[in-house]
């Protein structure tokens, strides 16, 4: 039935209950009739054995009557009836169809609460459980994906932290290795500056200064620039006006990136294989010691040593490992301007990229050569150069800029005893060419006329490109010209002019076919 139809036989059950049930207890069945209106047909069930209107039975002039203390019995668990029903009075029709008693037993009430629709299906969901029992509620099989992600995630930052480690190791190695040298040849080494105490001292105190503090720095000379970068720093020595040096390493912080540039780099030349290696590059002072050094304690001496030039005449010389010859020249724009020979002094895996034969003999020492060949294949290049590394724009930047370069791997054991020699070679190469490096005019001329023909090649370059502009600037203007006259024509005076255009440039076609033939 409906929502209105049920309110409206509530109501009227109510209304004539009371007056038949004088106890309270009869009462309240009526109240819980209405309270519970869609559990009427099981709540009412209780109360049948006092009355029941006739609108809910159709057989209610056949019905037993029954008495209030059968009913009240049957509410409040009293003593069963006799097993014989009791005599029906003829004159109280209302209970015809009840010549038994009703069960005294009450009727289990389900509590799932009902709808109109019927009843709802059976509760299968887990027990509640208090909010803190996270055990009962859920189980691991729950967060198998969040642990797979964590698992990656702490592995991933694993190999950073061991990577980042590692490299910090290597480059603190290389440092520990060369930092006695570069003490014993520098006065400041690192990027701490000049220290305080040797402000006020001069001569061999101020030296002795500056070697303990660079002794107490320690592993501070090295800079962190990145994970994989590191750089150190080295001033204050006659004929250098300072030194970088740079270590690259390997990304092994990055492991996937590593060998992915490792792949790329066996697949493709363009791609350069990573290695761990080291560069250095020496600033000259080239005799520019009074516009280089700044004004600090053991400056003026520098100065005054008018006698002790650091100049040196411009050339390219370069000693390459023969694997790495190809990638040098072609990355290098100085290098290309030298030949390549080899060298009987040498071994098969050496060669000489040079200027001159002379320059050769000069910078090929013995020292130099032993270095070479004990640094074996960690050894790539030693370049002196003038030039710069990258091809020039224009003619300023073909101004001479000396610099020495030099480049190895870091080897795989840190076993930096036979690069040692290498680098002291390297680092004391300055005073060898501030004091030899002065040719004969026949050499300075040779080299003289390469660079001059590198400057005509990149003049007439500039010319072409220049020519080029302004012929471009011309079609540009005859363009608008030509757009601004047509414009101004009719409809008529446009296709003659189209057409006088077209039959210029069939004669021009014509004459061009002509000559050819």
């Amino acid at each position: 039935m409906d929502r209105s139809n049920l309110q409206h036989s509530t109501s009227v059950i109510k209304e004539w209950s009371l007056p038949q049930c004088k106890s309270r207890k009869a009462r309240t069945v009526g109240v819980d009739v209405t309270v519970h209106p869609i559990s009427i047909s099981t709540s009412f069930q209780r109360c049948a054995t006092v009355s029941q209107p006739p609108f809910l039975s159709g057989h209610s002039q056949h019905r037993p009557k029954h008495t209030m203390a059968n009913v009240l019995n049957n509410l409040f668990g009293g003593s069963k009836p006799s097993p014989s029903p009791a005599p029906v009075q003829a004159g109280d029709s209302d209970f015809a169809d009840f010549p038994e008693g009703a069960d005294p037993s009450p009727v289990p009430i389900s509590p799932v609460s009902h709808t109109l629709g019927g009843a709802g299906p059976a509760q299968t969901l887990r027990p509640y459980t208090k909010w803190y029992n996270v055990h009962e509620r859920h189980s691991l099989d729950e967060f198998k994906a969040e642990g797979l992600i964590l698992s990656v995630i702490a592995l991933v930052l694993l190999l950073h932290l061991f990577g980042a480690n590692l490299n910090r190791t290597k480059a603190k190695k290389w440092v520990r290795a060369h930092a006695p040298l570069l003490a014993d040849e520098f006065a400041v080494v690192g990027f701490s500056g000049v220290p305080t105490v040797a402000a006020d001292k001069t001569g061999d105190e101020l030296v002795q200064a500056l070697a303990d503090a660079n002794a107490q720095q320690g592993d501070a000379v090295l800079k962190e620039k990145s994970l994989f970068e590191f750089a150190t720093y080295a001033s204050g020595r006659a004929n250098i006006a300072f030194l970088d040096v740079k270590l690259t390493l390997l990304k092994r912080f990055n492991p996937l990136t590593t060998i992915a540039e490792i792949v790329l780099g066996f697949l493709f030349d363009s791609f350069e294989s990573p290695q761990d290696t080291v560069e250095a590059v020496i600033y000259p002072f080239d005799g520019k010691e009074a516009l280089t050094v700044p004004g600090l304690p053991g400056a003026a001496e520098l100065r005054a040593a008018k006698d002790n030039k650091s100049s040196y005449d411009n050339f390219v010389f370069g000693l390459v490992h023969k694997e790495c010859m190809k990638q040098v020249r072609d990355d290098r724009y100085d290098v290309s301007l030298t030949y390549t020979k080899d060298n009987q002094k040498l071994p098969t895996w050496l060669t000489v990229m040079t200027e001159s034969a002379e320059i050769t003999d000069l910078i090929l020492t013995p020292e130099l050569i032993e270095a070479a060949k004990a640094a074996g294949d960690l050894f790539e290049y030693l370049v002196v150069s003038d030039q710069p590394t990258d091809k020039p724009k224009t003619i300023n930047d073909t101004a001479p800029r000396k610099r020495l370069f030099l480049k190895y791997r870091l080897p795989s054991d840190n076993n930096y005893e036979p690069l040692v020699p290498l680098f002291r070679c390297f680092v004391r190469l300055p005073d060898l060419l501030a004091k030899s490096a002065h040719f004969r005019s026949e050499v300075l001329r040779k080299v003289k006329a390469v660079r001059d023909e590198a400057v005509k090649q990149m003049q007439k370059a500039e010319v072409e490109e220049k020519a080029e502009e302004r012929l471009q600037e011309r079609e540009k203007a005859k363009k608008a010209k030509r757009d601004a006259e047509l414009n101004a024509l009719d409809a008529k005076a446009q296709k003659r002019y189209l057409e006088k255009e077209r039959e210029k440039e069939v004669r021009k076609s014509m004459k061009k076919s002509t000559a050819r033939a």
